[in-house]
């Protein structure tokens, strides 16, 4: 199996917009929605990683777990985390300080990049400009890094509840 690179899709995104002249709205499109992309797969690889293995990667479990999670779950998640009080659906999964700042604003990345993917792949109304693309992959690289700098503790937490949610 051959697990989608994150920094293949930021690579990707900057390719689209980079270069003289005005680039093409379904590039600037293109960038944002890789750069959103980029994210998502680096937090399945992360959590299959966690809880399965790196050196499993080429199994049926690793994928089981990898494609466990979806953008919306994610999502929901996110804006659970992002909150400065977890509802009580959570507060007994977590720590009792909850989340720390570093992975709050990782969790309000994901939205706003998610926010951004919908609008560049679904809004026919959508007018983008480099300057758009650009900071969509700045924030994804930011947000990847925020990710791996939490504390390992938080980043297993979040991901026990992005593949394993509390019912």
């Amino acid at each position: 199996m051959t697990i989608p690179n994150p920094e293949h899709l930021f690579e990707q995104a900057e390719r689209l917009i980079d270069g003289t002249g005005r680039p093409r709205q379904i590039d600037l499109r293109r960038s944002v929605s890789s750069s959103y992309y980029g994210l998502f797969h680096a937090v399945l690889c992360a959590g299959a990683d966690e809880f399965i293995g790196a050196a499993s990667r080429a199994t049926a479990n690793y994928s089981l777990v990898y494609r466990s999670a979806d953008h919306r779950g994610l999502r929901s998640l996110c804006m659970e985390v992002k909150k400065p009080t977890l509802s009580p659906r959570f507060q007994r999964y977590v720590l009792a300080d909850g989340f720390s700042r570093v992975m709050r604003e990782f969790a309000a990345n994901v939205v706003e990049l998610q926010d951004a993917r919908h609008a560049a792949d679904y809004d026919p109304l959508q007018s983008l400009k480099r300057s758009d693309a650009v900071l969509a992959v700045r924030t994804a690289r930011g947000a990847v890094d925020r990710f791996h700098r939490a504390q390992p503790n938080s980043r297993k937490m979040f991901l026990a509840l992005l593949l394993f949610p509390p019912r």
